[in-house]
């Protein structure tokens, strides 16, 4: 198919030069400033949960159970609906310019949620607030993979995913002092940590200003002086902190640029590539069911089951929220070093198993909040791990130029095969059975084990391997 853009071909070291930089202070400060995106989502996903009592006995809102579901899955299908439109935004006007535009989507969003009266308010603001968090995702996504170098992507993305938890630890800390009621009134808690989630979302803004345009991009694009500006831009910040980097001869890339790719090609490009499809396709599903379902409902199950207070349940999410964020930051290395492979089927078997035990435990009534909690904290070790190596799959098993939609379209299927999940669990929940709940457990963990047996088969080995490699650009000549 011939490109859309210009014939003009352009050869450029761009890639190799990225990919041998030592891991600097410009590797570290990206991290902060984009990899917080998944703070922020995780801060937003646990206070929704942590605030299940407060919304269930505002004396506005006055939520039910199923109420509590159904403003989850609104919060997903926004995510979907976002990841896909501002993922295909995201490969033709860049990736800097949607990393700003996402941001403020969630921002004017996350703000409006507070303010919210009845229901169906509530509802749309969490959808609009989705949006913007899916948006994020593909901008954020394909900006880190191709802004850090090859042996160290699969550890710096699994981290960065995992840093989810750092946001659902800051959301739990935040939902025990907004609900308590010597501080804030019972309906104006819940609306003060929404609040909060903007104020965060403003921080970030000013931390991303520095970021640069993706290089990769912007050869693609035509941009050719442009992107060798901003990798000598970088290159030179190395150098004035010391490091000596090498001047020979690089590996080169003959690039067709073009100014975009239509969509025919995108999806002819997918089909070409669909037994990396169908592995993103099983990956991204059974994590998102398998964490949203769990999750999104925690608070649900420590309230009805275990009797906790509305208030107390950030303290069971600390613990929780810590064991997801030490899995990736302790089993990532492995990625780069056993491979990808492996670790994936690793991780999403370990994950399935020990839901399905605990799960048994839960229905036989042997656990208590404390253990229970426990339990999930040695399970969600694993499964976040699992769950982070399925972004990183997806967004570095496909070429360049469709990197960021094809990371939304993996992330809006998995995530509305997931929002399935709190819906189901909800009405599992309402009907008080134990023995229900542990058939949701049991499908989770079922799903998790048959994509470690898909990973484990189909997996591509893209550890230490230059994303041009793993993937040829479609504008390659």
């Amino acid at each position: 198919m011939p490109p859309p853009a210009t014939a003009s071909v352009a050869e450029t070291d761009i890639s190799a030069r990225l990919d041998r930089l030592p891991w600097g202070r410009f590797h570290t400060l990206v991290v902060l400033a984009l990899g917080i995106t998944w703070v922020l989502d995780g801060l937003e996903v646990t206070l929704a949960g942590a605030l299940v009592g407060a919304l269930r006995a505002s004396p506005v809102l006055q939520f039910s159970a199923a109420d509590v579901g159904l403003a989850t899955a609104s919060y997903l299908a926004g995510a979907v609906l976002g990841a896909i439109g501002f993922g295909w935004l995201t490969d033709r006007l860049g990736r800097k310019k949607l990393f700003f535009i996402t941001l403020a989507v969630y921002l004017a969003a996350t703000a409006a949620t507070g303010f919210s009266w009845n229901l169906w308010s509530f509802c749309l603001f969490r959808f609009l607030t989705g949006a913007g968090i899916g948006g994020e995702y593909t901008a954020i996504n394909s900006t880190i993979q191709e802004l850090i170098p090859a042996r160290a992507r699969g550890w710096t993305d699994l981290v960065i995913n995992g840093s989810f938890w750092l946001g659902a630890v800051l959301g739990a800390g935040t939902s025990l002092v907004v609900l308590d009621p010597d501080l804030f009134a019972p309906d104006w808690g819940w609306r003060a940590a929404f609040f909060l989630g903007a104020g965060l979302g403003l921080v970030i803004l000013l931390l991303r200003t520095w970021i640069p345009e993706s290089p990769r991009w912007l050869m693609t694009h035509g941009r050719t002086a442009e992107a060798e500006a901003v990798v000598a831009g970088i290159e030179e910040r190395f150098r004035r902190e010391g490091h000596d980097l090498e001047s020979e001869p690089f590996p080169t890339t003959r690039l067709r640029q073009r100014t975009h790719t239509p969509l025919r090609e995108v999806f002819s490009t997918l089909a070409r590539y669909r037994s990396r499809v169908a592995v993103g396709l099983v990956l991204m599903s059974a994590q998102a069911f398998f964490f949203n379902a769990i999750f999104f409902t925690y608070g649900l199950i420590l309230i009805d089951f275990f009797g906790v207070p509305g208030g107390g349940v950030g303290w069971y999410i600390l613990p929780f929220a810590a064991g997801n964020f030490f899995g990736p930051l302790l089993l990532g290395r492995f990625f780069d070093t056993i491979g990808r492979r492996p670790m994936i089927a690793f991780t999403y078997a370990m994950s399935g198993l020990l839901l399905a035990g605990s799960g048994v435990l839960f229905q036989q009534d042997l656990l208590t909040a404390t253990t229970m909690t426990a339990c999930w904290m040695v399970v969600f070790f694993f499964a976040s791990a699992a769950a982070s190596s399925a972004y990183l799959t997806v967004s570095e098993v496909f070429p360049l130029e469709i990197r960021a939609f094809a990371i939304a379209l993996f992330y809006a299927f998995g995530t509305a095969v997931g929002a399935a999940g709190p819906a189901l669990f909800g009405v599992l929940i309402e009907g008080q059975s134990r023995t229900a709940v542990l058939g949701g457990y049991l499908l989770a963990s079922v799903l998790m084990v048959v994509a470690a047996v898909v990973a484990g088969i189909w997996g591509v080995a893209a550890e230490r391997k230059s994303l041009e490699d793993v993937a040829r650009p479609l504008a390659a000549d």
